[in-house]
């Protein structure tokens, strides 16, 4: 498949995730999952006590990410996932800043 045409296929979604996120291993749990699912981006703690992640990938994989942003690690307690679409960068892998 010609690069163009993988590019196409891209999309990219931001989401901010609120509840007790920080300190329980959230960033590395969906570290994780982005791995597993073939998606690039980063996670990242906010001062507000939330949650950025920014992620790149097909929509099926966005969607799969956006139901175990719901889930977290086992102690994290997700209250809410707010998502909106985002600009394609591309990073090469899926990292915790």
């Amino acid at each position: 498949m010609p690069q163009a045409q993988r590019k196409a296929q891209l999309a990219a979604r931001r989401y901010y995730v609120r509840g007790r996120v920080q300190g329980v291993g959230y960033r590395y749990f969906v570290q994780d999952a982005a791995q597993e699912l073939g998606l690039s981006g980063y996670a990242k703690n906010l001062e507000d006590g939330r949650v950025e992640v920014y992620a790149v990938g097909t929509p099926e994989a966005l969607a799969e990410l956006d139901g175990l942003l719901w889930k977290g690690p086992r102690w994290a307690d997700v209250r809410g996932v707010e998502q909106q679409e985002a600009p394609v960068v591309q990073y090469v892998g899926f990292h915790i800043r």
